[in-house]
C-alpha cells in the first residue's frame, strides 16, 4: 500500500492555486500504524500519536476558525478496495482556504504535526466546496 501522510509540493501548490477566500470541507479518511514511529524512537502506538496530534494541533485549529462538522468510525469498506481499511474519518470545515494554509505554516501547528506523520500509515485529504444538501443523491 503506497503510504500518503503529507502533501506533495505539486498537490500543496495546486491547493493554492484554488480559491483561497471561500469556506472549505476537508475529507480525512485514517489508517493509523500500530505502533508510531517517532524520528527520536519515542515509543506510542498510532492511536495514541494521533491523540497527541490531535491535543496539539487543536487550539491552532479553533483559533483559525476551524471546526469538525462530522466525524464517524468507518466500519466497512462496501465498495472499493478492502486494502483501504479507515480508523478515522471526519470532515473539518476551515472559513477559508487561506485558513488550512494559515494553519499549516503556523510554528505550533508545525511542532505538533510530528505526532500525526508518527502516527499516520497512510491517509486521503480531499478539499471540497461546500453546498447545500440535495433531497436525492445528485
Amino acid at each position: 500500500m503506497t503510504q500518503y501522510i503529507d502533501p506533495t509540493r505539486d498537490t500543496f501548490a495546486q491547493f493554492k492555486d484554488l480559491p483561497r477566500d471561500q469556506p472549505i470541507h476537508m475529507l480525512n479518511l485514517v489508517h493509523l500504524r500500530a505502533l508510531a514511529t517517532y524520528p527520536d524512537g519515542t515509543i506510542a502506538t498510532g492511536a495514541e500519536a494521533y491523540a497527541a496530534y490531535g491535543k496539539a494541533s487543536g487550539p491552532v485549529f479553533r483559533r483559525l476558525g476551524g471546526r469538525i462538522l462530522w466525524s464517524g468510525k468507518p466500519e466497512l469498506m462496501l465498495i472499493g478496495p478492502r486494502s483501504e481499511a479507515w480508523d478515522i474519518a471526519f470532515v473539518a470545515v476551515y472559513p477559508t482556504g487561506q485558513a488550512f494554509i494559515d494553519m499549516i505554516r503556523d510554528p505550533e501547528y508545525r511542532e505538533a504535526v510530528v505526532h500525526r506523520q508518527a502516527a499516520v500509515k497512510t491517509s486521503r485529504l480531499i478539499r471540497m466546496a461546500p453546498s447545500e444538501a440535495a433531497e436525492g443523491f445528485a
